[in-house]
């Protein structure tokens, strides 16, 4: 069975590096540990760096977090379903927020549950994917502070999460304009301004995050070390907190050209045939796992002479060229892994987790 590996000194470094980064910038930060997909033995790594906060969409996996550190602050990051609310209240501490109506049932459970629960209201600018407008902020802060069992501890908003729309010097100093209006209106202390995310970093590396900005929200950058406007790796962080390693079923030496007449498959291509190959053979190595656990986008062969050919659902074909190059059937191969490649493997029951 292929398997997904976490490189524990890798990821321990890239969390002192940010830990001692946000510090000096005097911001806090939270690990968002969705992409974990819930999995104890990953999540408890996390845990273990000394994280203050835990951010996830899932709330199932906020519980997890909370069984193994009942002293970690849990934040829910999507704006919760009704039916959630009762499991919201109870895991997570911290919940992000943009319905009224939903806020009001919160507010009602928490009052159930004998707590109080914290919010983060977040601000549509631009990338159209959660947020209220801006516009209705007033009106619509004016009514939520009257709610019993509730603490605003926060404005916030998310960019480039939908249609790519980046982070600016402008858009996060609205963002704090807001909090400060927001703070004259009502004489209201909100401690934090989460306008920070991975992609966000760069301006705080390049000193152009406005002050007002206080509290980022990282995942992408964490796990995989990756400068996200560049897209490039960011020189003193890892890059290899995770790996794939999946194992050769077969290899056998075939035409680089299919034989016979050409249909679409079931992922819906149409195989393209390169008139330079017909004729010609090269070592073919079937590997055990397939688009079933990740889409072969999102996978770069850690040793750059192997070529991805295609996958079906639960097997991957990796040309070898003319040579075997010491490869057998049971041997391993390594990938590096994209954000989504990761999700998608850490989300498949069918591939191992490993700790090393």
């Amino acid at each position: 069975m292929a398997y997904i590996t976490l490189k524990r000194k890798s990821l321990q470094h890239n969390y002192s590096y940010l830990e001692n980064f946000f510090k000096e910038n005097d911001i806090s930060w939270g690990v968002v540990t969705k992409i974990l997909c819930g999995n104890k033995k990953f999540i408890n790594e996390v845990i273990q760096l000394g994280i203050k906060e835990a951010h996830d969409s899932r709330i199932s996996n906020l519980k997890v977090a909370k069984e193994i550190d009942p002293n970690v602050q849990t934040v829910y990051i999507k704006p919760p379903a009704k039916k959630a609310i009762p499991k919201v209240v109870k895991y997570a501490d911290v919940s992000f927020n943009t319905e009224l109506s939903t806020i009001r049932l919160i507010s009602e459970e928490a009052k159930k549950q004998g707590k109080v629960h914290k919010i983060i209201i977040m601000i549509e600018m631009g990338d159209l994917r959660e947020g209220v407008m801006g516009e209705q902020l007033l009106d619509f802060y004016g009514k939520v502070f009257e709610l019993p069992n509730i603490q605003v501890v926060g404005i916030g908003t998310n960019l480039n999460c939908l249609h790519g729309v980046m982070p600016s010097q402008d858009k996060l100093i609205q963002l704090s304009l807001y909090e400060q209006l927001i703070e004259a209106k009502f004489d209201k202390k909100i401690p934090w301004v989460s306008g920070g995310t991975s992609v966000v970093i760069p301006l705080l590396m390049s000193r152009q995050l406005p002050k007002g900005v206080n509290h980022f929200r990282v995942g992408e950058t964490l796990y995989f070390g990756t400068d996200l406007v560049a897209e490039a790796p960011i020189k003193k962080m890892k890059q290899d907190v995770f790996t794939l390693n999946a194992q050769i079923i077969e290899l056998i030496k075939k035409p680089k050209v299919p034989v016979g007449e050409l249909a679409t498959n079931p992922s819906g291509e149409k195989y393209e045939i390169d008139e330079d190959d017909y004729g010609k053979e090269s070592y073919r190595a079937i590997l055990d796992l397939g688009l079933l656990d990740i889409s072969t986008d999102y996978m770069i062969p850690v040793d750059e002479e192997l070529q991805i050919s295609g996958a079906s659902s639960d097997m991957l074909v990796i040309d070898l060229g003319n040579s075997k190059r010491n490869f057998k059937v049971g041997d391993w191969i390594k990938f590096k892994l994209k954000y989504m490649g990761a999700l998608s493997l850490l989300n498949s029951s069918y591939i191992d987790k490993v700790v090393e």
